[in-house]
């Protein structure tokens, strides 16, 4: 699906969307003058937040099109409000003309909205395509529109078409292009190395794997991505109900946004050492399928004592964790689709972020307002831990009680992480649930946009050094 921007063609012409507040509409309406603020006023048009009307010409074509920004305070008067313009303009070539709070966020805001998925029915994209402003850097656009667009594939792919075998495939594409280097480790291949990972799939016929992808020279710093590949959930034996099954295809959201954070990387060749690590399972019911009690051991050597096979996305992790932990790197991520919990206290639009470094933390609050992507800290409370102890093992992957489920999730994880210089946990939701200016109702790749600035300015590209630039269909 092509990216809906104009080339770099000055000789195309394109019609205006004039951006206009309810508290400028006066000035703006007398500055245009003529038919256009004749048509306006006799429409009533209010410019509140998200609304447009499209201005007739003398001949009867399109003159251009008036957009509302809201009033100051209006909780729809977000940055990304224009990206309402990609699917109510008529279909054309439009550049905006006026005021917008981030000309970046804006055309980030209008591609995300342009997203279709069409695998199993026709989603034509509409004909509507927008000149980016010249402050716009359209090779990073273009690249983190794409990351989105991918992630969003994969988690709004149903599991009968994405299996381990699938996620792994898309994986291997998206760092062979780059010149990266991928490994699996499959079946029963995971039993001794990655014992929970083989635990957790080892109940679906379609084989679990552990996907290792690497990319850049071993002298750079090391960034290591971690991602929850739970291409389906079903909880195992402590089974979900049907309402709880539905949407769980997207429980391999983490593994999805991860790539998608790596893809992002890739194209702006930062110079790191980039490692994206996922466990990919199925979580099925059959008579092979880990059950209620059962005692597995760790990667790491602590054992597991399983108090809910519904909690099967932290032992997945828990074995990944480990292998990117044994190198040390300088930064570990690892984002999952991991507690409902999460929900119930942020809602689906706010993940939780727990890190035990608070310049680290600091730097993705601050990177999160910036790019309007939201992230929450929240706290690795150690008191928690005892909640986590087993009478049998060394720790349960579940604690009674239901209290701070998302935190002793994080608690869990921690465990496994000693010796990266920097570890930071994401509780993502991966879904929007009513669709809003760009981010259509679907599939939704969080926290990487935030994460990515992050890593940018921890890492960054050394002036000088081009970047590979995307296509003239951009």
């Amino acid at each position: 699906m092509p990216l809906p921007f104009l080339p770099l063609d000055f000789d195309l012409t394109s019609l205006p969307v004039w951006t206009v507040t309810p508290e400028g509409l006066a000035a703006r309406l007398d500055e245009l003058g003529g038919s256009v603020a004749a048509f306006a006023r006799a429409c009533g048009f209010e410019a509140t937040a998200g609304a447009l009307i499209v201005v007739p010409d003398a001949e009867g074509g399109i003159a251009g099109a008036l957009f509302g920004l809201g009033r100051r305070g209006d909780p729809a008067r977000t940055p990304f409000l224009p990206g309402r313009l990609a699917t109510l303009l008529p279909p054309g070539d439009w550049h905006i003309d006026g005021p917008l709070e981030d000309e970046t966020l804006a055309a980030l805001a209008f591609g995300l909205e342009a997203y279709r998925f069409g695998r199993y029915r026709d989603a034509p994209q509409r004909a509507v395509r927008l000149r980016l402003p010249i402050s716009v850097d359209r090779n990073r656009l273009g690249a983190t529109i794409e990351a989105v667009w991918l992630a969003r594939d994969l988690i709004n792919t149903p599991a009968n078409d994405l299996g381990p075998a699938e996620l792994a495939n898309a994986i291997q594409a998206v760092f062979m292009a780059a010149g990266g280097q991928v490994r699996e480790i499959v079946g029963d291949d995971l039993r001794d190395g990655f014992p929970l990972v083989h635990a957790v799939g080892h109940g679906s016929d379609r084989a679990p794997r552990l996907i290792d992808a690497t990319w850049g020279r071993t002298d750079r710093p090391k960034v290591t991505l971690v991602g929850k590949g739970v291409v389906f959930d079903s909880g195992g034996l402590d089974i979900k109900s049907d309402a709880g099954m539905l949407l769980m295809k997207k429980d391999m959201g983490g593994a999805a946004s991860a790539l998608a954070l790596a893809a992002m990387i890739l194209a702006a060749d930062l110079p790191v050492r980039l490692r994206l690590i996922v466990p990919a399972v199925e979580n099925a019911v059959s008579g092979r399928a880990y059950r209620p009690g059962d005692v597995v051991a760790s990667r790491k050597g602590p054992t597991v004592e399983i108090g809910n096979t519904d909690a099967e996305g932290r032992l997945v992790l828990a074995d990944a964790l480990a292998l990117a932990d044994e190198e040390a790197p300088a930064l570990l991520i690892d984002l999952a689709t991991l507690t409902g919990a999460a929900r119930v206290a942020l809602g689906p639009d706010l993940p939780p972020f727990y890190t035990a470094d608070d310049e680290l933390a600091q730097a993705i609050a601050e990177a999160s307002v910036r790019v309007f992507d939201p992230l929450w800290r929240m706290p690795l409370w150690p008191a928690y831990r005892s909640m986590l102890d087993s009478k049998i093992a060394d720790t349960n992957n579940v604690a009674t009680g239901g209290f701070a489920g998302s935190i002793l999730a994080a608690l869990f994880l921690q465990r496994f992480v000693e010796a990266a210089e920097s570890w930071v946990h994401v509780d993502v939701y991966g879904w929007t649930p009513a669709a809003r200016p760009g981010r259509p109702e679907g599939g939704e790749a969080q926290a990487i946009r935030a994460l990515f600035e992050v890593i940018a300015a921890r890492h960054p590209k050394p002036a000088g050094v081009p970047t590979e630039p995307l296509p003239d269909a951009v």
